[in-house]
């Protein structure tokens, strides 16, 4: 179903093919107008949002349109809510990204060409354009905002730039001036992600897939093997080096002996390239195979114990050193291995000189819900018996780590394996620590101060990996960790900065705020990050010539360039004019615009309204991004913004969007069923796409876009149309189903605006589609399909809630069908009006609508033919019960005080306890909706109810004849027995 999804090319039908005309028609009207240029205005309340900008490098996607469409959802509601909104949007061309493709286009990458042609739509004959940086970065530039305009995205295009343009170089040369200011960049030494082919730090926007490379710190333990020789074991755990039984090396491995700083090292051959990043002095002496190894024995430095070298393909010589310690009471894999060799492969062990007894676990960690070797538990408990079972056995090391690092405690027996006959000068080093920083100490504590003792005993080093390795850069090649010296870094572990992006997110609005906590996990974890590349596009670091500042960088407090951008092209000021001084007046209200005009020749009105402006527009009101952006681009705006603005200009509020999968699968290359945004308008049309996206999920939730869903969509869209054709041919008269309709269009005002000033897309996407389509399609069988005066007024006020969601049928049917001359695009949007509220006819409907079902469910089973339905209904008297049972029901009260209450309203014990049993198990069965209705309606009638709807059940059930009588009139008319089972809402039914 992908693969065809996604090789459609052509409308999918002949409404689609209108929808994208309609949708061209009006944005073209929208444009010559100008209707979403915003200027200040006092007096309205301004309402500023942005979306994050896009890198021009390929085509927009389904995937970003997205996080856009949401966008523009809440700019054209707040749009209608009054507010004088703006939505602007720029182009990122910062980093490799475009380099990267360009570059692969210009060497006759095939595969990549013909992604460009089949998948993304490129003309062949432009290929040739795409060899170069910036005329590729143009060509998706221009391709990229074709597919925003053509999506109707309510943005004002004159706002627009790229980060490459002059005047925003300038822009950023004043952000990173206060930073450096403010002592947030700052030269230092940092482990940072590198790329060994270009030379440079990389990060989330230069590496294949936009992965951010996790920098991680592993311990090397060292293991003497022989004299100044050692196998330096790479571990996250050097609390457990006191339970180690033995040392894995990968015996297809090859490995090598390497003189770092004046230490000699066994090594993986990978490990040997990796250090070479990370320290000064590296000598490779010789290669040996891991096999060669098999068998020796090295001293464990915290113990004393010789112990020996033993195979395991599990060990990664890829990742960290190559050379892993043994821990088998507390780890899975060593467990599981050890388990394995000892079961499946003795002769080696004889061979090696080993005794198996030597190898049992040694417990160092007591923790709840694990006996003496938590990790031959946790491995029983999950039935794994193979090192093969990778999966599984991933799943048991995160678990125990995880338990063991929160609960566990070191236990005091560990000193019997402390090395007592240390040699001296250690010795009296040996015991006492120990006792003092490990034993009795939680696993945290314990980590830190066995790190600290092995270093004081000079048996510890240092290594950084990459821990979500391979991480590879846009030219392929694998990123490792290399220790910058000397380089400028942003000092994003700065514990004060820290504590103001904590006051400012606890002062913000999170959108869906279960994401808040992943906000601060980043603040916390977030440490120094280096600020400049040597390659690629964007903006010099003022004080450092040929380091250009990174993409993740230039893009944090851009939003305020927004506010300015058109007014410095309007007045032809020039970037030099754009200096420190004029940002410090402009945005921060340093200084006098006199002294700022005189220093650069701009004039001083000019100056005062480009400050009038940004203070019009800021602080920003809505952020709006994926969920990838979080770890990054998200967390860096909050510190930024914090650092820079003063408190009353921090952002008010950040969404936080899913992504987009196709037909249940995730979009990828691979599989090629990317489909390009522009394509996808075509196939579907523009307002289908909009409203299949938003009705999929709500906001956190993956958005499957399939077919089906699109359909339906487009069925949707249809009837509305339909529907509001027929409004303008309604008749006139008043009836009960025109009550009905103006009350039900109440709930639905009140429930989209709501829903919407939640974000809660879909949930306002599927009322304003489906629930919204199902009141006029139940308000016509209730008139029988004559429209009558109701209708109009109700379809006036869908389209207006439809318009944020499809803004283009919404705009066709507002002019062309009801005749208006307005935009509904900046039409009020509708308000309740209490006087139309009618519980009274929701009910009436509702009641009967359930008799209509039950009557059917009796059909269903009926044998002959139907003539007649006599209904018999309890008396209006009784329906202060049927009240006083719904409250107690929707508050989940207890029957026997429902009971209670019923008697002390009057009625008899014995009856009331009857009525109210059989009532308030019928009420659990009903939605909290009518519910409602049942305790806001004072009397209700439902013989009229009956009588006043008769035709209506006739043509619904196919029955002619229908009668209706309270259960005391009924007579013969009804079985006795059943009369007696008639209860307030449940009457008595006999179809003959």
């Amino acid at each position: 179903m992908a693969s065809n999804i996604a090789s459609r090319k052509e409308p999918i039908n002949e409404f689609a093919a209108k929808l994208y005309e309609i949708a061209r028609k009006w944005q073209e009207k929208w444009m010559k107008v100008g209707i979403f240029e915003a200027e200040p205005d006092e007096n309205k309340p301004k309402f500023f949002i942005t979306a994050a900008f896009p890198y021009p490098n390929s085509p927009l996607h389904l995937g970003h349109s997205r996080t856009y469409t949401i966008t523009d959802v809440y700019a054209r509601y707040m749009r209608m809510r009054g507010y004088n909104v703006l939505f602007p949007m720029g182009f990122h061309y910062t980093g490799t990204p475009i380099l990267a493709m360009a570059e692969s286009i210009a060497k006759g990458d095939h595969e990549l060409i013909d992604l460009m042609i089949n998948v993304y739509d490129v003309p062949p004959e432009d290929i040739e354009k795409l060899k170069d940086p910036l005329s590729l970065a143009r060509y998706f530039h221009n391709d990229a905002k074709n597919a925003m305009i053509e999506s109707g995205y309510s943005i004002d295009w004159r706002r627009e730039f790229t980060t490459i343009d002059e005047e925003f170089k300038r822009f950023i040369i004043w952000q990173f001036t206060k930073l450096k200011e403010k002592g947030l960049v700052k030269k230092g030494t940092h482990p940072v992600g590198w790329c060994p082919n270009h030379n440079m730090p990389v990060g989330m926007h230069d590496t294949k897939g936009d992965v951010e490379p996790e920098i991680g710190e592993f311990t090397l333990i060292l293991f003497e093997l022989e004299r100044d020789l050692y196998l330096p074991a790479a571990t996250l755990r050097p609390e457990t080096v006191f339970g180690v039984t033995n040392i894995w090396v990968n015996p297809n491995a090859e490995y090598v002996i390497v003189n770092i700083d004046g230490r000699r090292y066994i090594v993986s051959k990978r490990a040997a390239f990796k250090l070479r990043f990370q320290r000064d002095s590296i000598v490779e002496e010789r290669t040996i195979k891991g096999e060669e190894l098999l068998g020796k024995r090295a001293r464990n430095p915290a113990t004393g114990k010789l112990v020996p070298v033993l195979p395991a393909e599990f060990v990664d010589p890829e990742t960290a050193s190559g050379v892993v310690m043994s821990v088998p009471a507390h780890a899975p894999y060593d467990y599981v291995a050890l388990e394995e060799l000892k079961r499946e492969k003795p002769d080696l062990l004889r061979k090696l000189g080993i005794d198996p007894e030597e190898l049992a676990p040694i417990p160092l960690i007591r923790v709840k819900g694990y006996g003496e070797i938590p990790a031959k538990d946790i491995v029983e408990r999950m039935g794994i018996k193979s090192q093969k079972e990778k999966d599984l056995l991933d799943e048991a090391t995160k678990k125990l780590y995880s338990d063991e690092y929160h609960n566990g405690i070191v236990r005091e027996d560990i000193i019997e394996h402390v090395y007592k006959d240390m040699p001296e000068p250690y010795r009296s080093f040996a015991v006492a620590p120990v006792k003092a920083w490990i034993v009795g100490k939680s696993v945290s504590e314990a980590r830190e101060a066995t790190t600290k003792w092995l270093s004081a005993l000079g048996y510890e080093d240092r290594m950084y990996e990459i821990l979500n390795r391979p991480v590879y850069c846009r030219c392929g090649t694998e990123i490792v960790v290399k220790v910058l010296r000397d380089q400028w870094f942003i000092d994003y572990g700065n514990p004060e900065w820290k504590k103001l992006v904590y006051e400012l997110l606890d002062n913000m609005r999170i959108v869906p705020d279960e994401i808040r906590e992943e906000f601060l996990k980043t603040v916390d974890w977030l440490h120094e990050r280096a600020a400049a590349r040597t390659r690629g596009l964007g903006t010099e670091l003022p004080w450092a010539k040929g380091w250009i500042i990174e993409s993740l960088s230039d893009s944090t407090i851009y939003m305020a360039f927004y506010t300015v951008v058109h007014k410095i092209r309007k007045y032809g000021l020039k970037p030099e004019q754009l200096t420190v001084e004029f940002w410090d007046y402009v945005l921060l209200g340093k200084g006098k615009a006199k002294d700022v005009a005189e220093k650069t020749g701009i004039k001083e009105e000019i100056i005062k309204e480009l400050r009038r402006d940004f203070d019009y527009w800021y602080p920003l009101d809505s952020r709006h991004s994926g969920r990838d952006l979080v770890p990054n681009h998200l967390t860096f705006f909050l510190f930024n913004h914090a650092a820079i603005f003063p408190r009353e200009k921090w952002p008010r509020q950040i969404v936080v969007n899913g992504f987009v999968l196709l037909e249940g699968k995730k979009m990828s290359k691979s599989l090629r069923n990317i489909i390009p945004l522009r394509r996808a308008l075509r196939v579907y049309g523009v307002d289908t796409v909009r409203a299949t996206l938003l009705a999929a999920a709500e906001i956190l939730q993956d958005a499957n876009f399939s077919e089906e869903l699109a359909k339906s969509v487009m069925d949707r869209l249809r009837r509305f149309e339909n529907y509001a054709k027929l409004a303008v041919e309604a008749e006139s008269g008043e009836t009960i189903a025109d009550r009905w309709l103006l009350s039900v269009l109440q709930q639905r005002v009140d429930a989209v605006t709501k829903a919407l000033d939640r974000l809660r897309t879909r949930a306002a996407t599927i009322t304003v589609l489906y629930e919204m389509s199902g009141d006029v399609a139940k308000y016509l069988e209730l008139r029988n399909g004559k429209p009558g005066p109701a209708l109009r007024e109700y379809v006036e006020n869908w389209a207006k809630m439809l318009a944020p969601i499809a803004p283009h049928i919404a705009e066709e049917v507002w002019h062309e069908v009801l005749g208006k001359d307005s935009f509904i695009s900046v039409e009020t949007w509708p308000t309740i009006d209490p006087k139309k509220r009618d519980a009274q006819v929701e009910l009436l409907v509702s009641y009967v609508d359930r008799l209509v079902d039950d009557v059917k469910s009796i059909l269903r089973v009926y044998k002959g033919e139907a003539k007649s339905l006599v209904v018999a209904v309890a008396k209006p008297d009784s329906w202060q019960i049927a009240r006083i049972v719904a409250s107690y029901v929707s508050r989940g009260g207890q029957l026997r005080d429902a009971i209670r209450a019923v008697i002390n309203s009057g009625v008899p014990g014995k009856e009331a306890a009857q009525i109210v049993r059989k009532l308030y198990e019928f009420l659990r069965s009903v939605d909290e909706a009518m519910l409602a209705l049942i305790e806001s309606v004072q009397e209700f009638d439902e013989k009229e109810a009956v009588a006043k709807l008769k035709d209506y059940i006739s043509r619904k059930t196919g029955i002619q004849k229908v009668e209706v009588y309270y259960v005391d009139e009924a007579g013969d008319k009804i079985p006795q027995q059943k009369l007696r089972q008639v209860i307030p809402l449940r009457p008595a039914i006999l179809i003959a």
